[in-house]
């Protein structure tokens, strides 16, 4: 990993999960979550930031839904992964 991808992950923890940040206005602990694309992970700099239960947790219910393993509901409820990553470079710049 370069410089700059660990300052970029720096920056992603430091803003914490974009999910919790947006739709509860909490900030949580993050995991740095990449992009996928087909099968393959897009790389360090196409990540954002998710808690463990969004994540990781494999829930699917009323109050939340983790990425793995339910993409598609993932997207449907809370945006695309493109979507919540232009949200975060935001944040980033804004903080710059």
């Amino acid at each position: 990993m370069t410089k700059t991808e660990l300052d970029y992950h720096n920056k992603v923890r430091e803003i914490g999960c974009i999910v919790c940040k947006i739709f509860l206005r909490v900030h949580s602990e993050c995991d740095v979550h990449h992009i996928v694309s087909g099968s393959r992970r897009k790389g360090h700099l196409e990540a954002i930031g998710l808690c463990p239960t969004h994540h990781r947790s494999g829930l699917n219910n009323n109050q939340v839904v983790s990425r793995h393993p339910w993409k598609r509901e993932f997207e449907n409820r809370y945006g695309t992964e493109e979507g919540l990553l232009i949200i975060t470079r935001g944040l980033i710049a804004e903080s710059n």
